[in-house]
């Protein structure tokens, strides 16, 4: 099959760019739109058997030089078949399934100009549905189908005299068939677009926007998304339709002007009344899609998904927590919401789909608890269904959430490592310091992978990583580093991990005064000390020493000697509300592995939530860290008296 090369590099682009005056109805871009050179070069369309057929020049915008002479008339005239001449058209159009079909029905039917855009859009609808391997083979038959070398020069001469959404839909169309972007029909396109800007209406914008959308940067589509910029923010208060104005907003990106997205929100919080549940889903991803936190707006998105959540298909609700990420935005009463339609409905839920559920939960901060134990268990139950993938999925959002079934949790991290383990000879060395990582925040230290990670050839592997991944793989060496010597478990004397050479750089901590100042009043006459870094890794706001007993409590008999007590070291940590799943005081994992290696190095760590204490009164901040301080006290003389009450 010979290649094709149906279409040359247009070297059109726009030198000038007028403002819009809407009220005169002046063309947006004139004449601006000339060509860069004149080459006499002719733009060859070539067949499949790869002779070549007549074509344009570029210094002949009009086509008129050696056009066929089927093109006479703004039509391709060829010679057709015997065929139904009482069936309509637009009907047999709409009966094709594939791009070869309708290519087959325009070879046996004059191409009028409206003609064109109808054909196009259904050669696009026909790929819409099929499969990525399907759509390629199509497209490939399509782009060596001689009749979609003349259907292009067609579009070429048709452009200048089509009606505005034509012009729009024949874009789009040429577009999400992957025609060049810089081909000359795309450009022919283009210009006409340009030159009829003004005159489009919301249909038409909608279109365009949709079909910039998926266009790459260039002189010409950079200054057409400009100027739909500026015809938008002219627009904006006269837009009707909901689903034209979340596909403006699409458009218009990112790097819109502050300015032009604040029309734009306002515009859409004017028109909730309008909004129906697929306009909500849609409104939440169009403003991820252009960085548009507007929590108005969000909040009544949020709440109207989340009364609906049972009718809402897969694959959307996926995009709204993938936007939500995005966009950082987080609701307790969608997450809710979502969390028991998954737990209600758990049996339809494959593994692959609740991972992924978990991880968007995961990156969101929320940790749906009854969900999580729901398919805990059905993985202790069955742990060899998982893949390598979602075994370090599972084991990510368990140390993660810092949720693990209580009254499975040793058979759980067993079934885990076991299934982890399978895979030992064929995962790669990232994806072992992974796996270990996670388990040893887990507490759990598995002996055989371990033997292999600390292997010096695995270490070497992960240490000849580029910069990001090397940093990535000193961090988590460095934990696991932790873990073993603090945690101490029951492993053979060989397992330690040789020194690496670490570069954590972590971020300079700050210390909070007012905690210093209130756990001196508290303490009295201990010794507080100030921004305290252990194991290069924990940061303290401050650590207090003061004796083992409080001086309350009770005082020795008379009789009684007087014994010297042990000194009790508080380790004060100021714990940001990211240190806790949303919406709960459930601290999540790497806050609980810090309290587990503090009370290892001989600390009594007392956990100030941030969220909670920063909006407390003088008075109720020190009634708050009392008891916060002597909790931690009382509990250390509990365990204590049950550990002598356990020798006795």
């Amino acid at each position: 099959m010979s290649k094709l090369s149906w279409l040359r590099p247009s070297n059109l682009h726009v030198s000038d760019m007028r403002s819009i005056n809407s009220s005169k109805g002046a063309d947006f871009f004139g004449n601006a739109l000339v060509s860069r050179a004149k080459r006499a070069t002719l733009l060859r369309f070539y067949c499949q058997d790869g002779t070549r057929r007549q074509g344009l020049r570029p210094d002949d915008p009009n086509g008129t030089a050696e056009l066929p002479s089927s093109f006479e008339g703004g039509a391709v005239a060829v010679p057709s078949a015997e065929r139904e001449k009482h069936v309509p058209f637009s009907a047999q159009l709409q009966a094709c399934n594939s791009p070869t079909d309708v290519l087959d029905l325009i070879s046996q039917e004059p191409i009028t100009v409206k003609r064109v855009s109808h054909s196009l859009t259904q050669i696009w609808k026909t790929t819409k549905y099929m499969s990525e391997e399907q759509r390629r083979y199509e497209r490939q038959l399509m782009f060596e189908h001689p009749t979609f070398n003349q259907l292009c020069q067609q579009v070429m001469l048709s452009a200048p005299r089509m009606n505005k959404a034509d012009i729009a839909f024949s874009l789009l169309a040429m577009v999400k068939l992957g025609v060049p972007q810089h081909s000359r029909v795309i450009q022919t396109l283009l210009r006409a677009v340009q030159e009829n800007l003004n005159d489009f209406d919301e249909k038409a914008l909608s279109v365009l926007a949709n079909c910039l959308e998926d266009m790459e940067s260039s002189k010409n589509v950079d200054a057409l998304r400009q100027g739909l910029r500026l015809l938008v923010e002219d627009r904006v208060p006269g837009i009707q339709s909901v689903t034209v104005l979340q596909q403006l907003i699409r458009c218009v990106g990112k790097d819109a002007p502050l300015s032009l997205k604040r029309k734009l929100q306002k515009k859409a919080l004017s028109m909730v009344d309008q909004f129906n549940v697929p306009n909500a889903q849609y409104m939440v991803t169009t403003l991820a899609a252009a960085d548009l936190s507007f929590k108005p707006l969000l909040d009544i998105c949020s709440r109207m998904i989340a009364e609906d959540v049972h009718n809402i298909p897969y694959y959307r609700l996926v995009n709204v927590l993938k936007a939500c990420k995005e966009l950082s935005y987080r609701d307790l009463h969608l997450l809710s919401a979502l969390t028991e339609y998954l737990t209600s409905t758990f049996d339809m839920w494959n593994n692959k789909k609740l991972v992924l559920f978990l991880l968007l939960f995961y990156e969101l901060g929320y940790r749906p608890e009854a969900l999580l134990d729901k398919f805990l268990e059905r993985l202790i139950q069955d742990p060899n269904s998982l893949t390598l993938k979602d075994v370090l999925s599972v084991l990510k959002i368990c140390s993660q959430l810092n949720h693990v079934p209580q009254q499975h949790k040793q058979e759980f991290l067993e079934s885990m490592t076991q299934v982890f383990e399978s895979y030992l000879l064929k995962m790669s060395a990232t994806d072992l310091l992974r796996g270990v990582h996670y388990l040893c925040i887990l507490g759990h230290f598995p002996v055989a992978s371990l033997e292999r990670l600390l292997q010096r050839e695995t270490l070497d592997e992960l240490l000849a990583q580029d910069r990001r991944m090397l940093r990535a793989n000193q961090r988590k060496l460095h934990y696991v580093d932790l873990c073993l010597r603090l945690d101490r478990p029951s492993l053979p004397e060989h397992l330690t991990l040789p020194p690496v050479t670490t570069d954590l750089s972590f971020p300079g901590q700050v210390v909070n005064q007012r905690i210093v100042n209130i756990i001196q009043r508290i303490v009295g006459d201990g010794i507080v000390q100030e921004g305290v870094l252990l194991e290069k890794t924990y940061f303290i706001n401050c650590v207090a020493t003061l004796p083992q007993k409080r001086p309350d409590l009770h005082s020795p008999s008379d009789g009684e000697g007087l014994s010297p007590e042990p000194c009790r070291r508080l380790a004060v940590v100021r714990a940001p509300s990211s240190s806790f799943c949303f919406g709960t005081s459930h601290p999540r994992g790497w806050v609980v592995l810090m309290m587990r290696h503090l009370r290892a190095l001989g600390y009594s760590p007392v956990l100030v939530p941030a969220h909670k204490f920063d909006s407390l009164s003088e008075e109720e901040s020190v009634e708050a860290l009392r008891n916060l301080v002597f909790a931690e006290e009382e509990d250390s003389a509990m365990n204590a008296e049950q550990g002598s009450d356990q020798k006795n």
